[in-house]
């Protein structure tokens, strides 16, 4: 099964462009994008603005579950462990 590279590309750049900031946690359970990374640098090279931020997992978490339910294991420590953050720069 071949991957929608393009359509991957376009829901990041449809999050963003709607003001809203997205982490690899929240690419992968809202989208299905599994290389936030590289959509992330298709996009530079197209030349959006893009910034990154660390922010702590368990943020991400919370916004994830503004529009599906995640919930992470009881032993994982969701205040210590931190995620990439991407939000772009108008």
């Amino acid at each position: 099964m071949k991957r929608n590279i393009h359509g991957m590309k376009i829901m990041v750049a449809e999050h963003l462009s709607s003001g809203k900031s997205i982490t690899r946690l929240e690419a992968l359970t809202l989208y299905g994008v599994q290389n936030l990374h590289a959509e992330i640098s298709r996009l530079r090279k197209e030349g959006w603005n893009i910034k990154s931020r660390t922010i702590f997992f368990a943020e991400a978490v919370r916004r994830v579950n503004q529009n599906a339910t995640y919930i992470p294991p009881k032993n994982l420590p969701v205040s210590e462990i931190q995620l990439t953050d991407y939000w772009l720069l108008k």
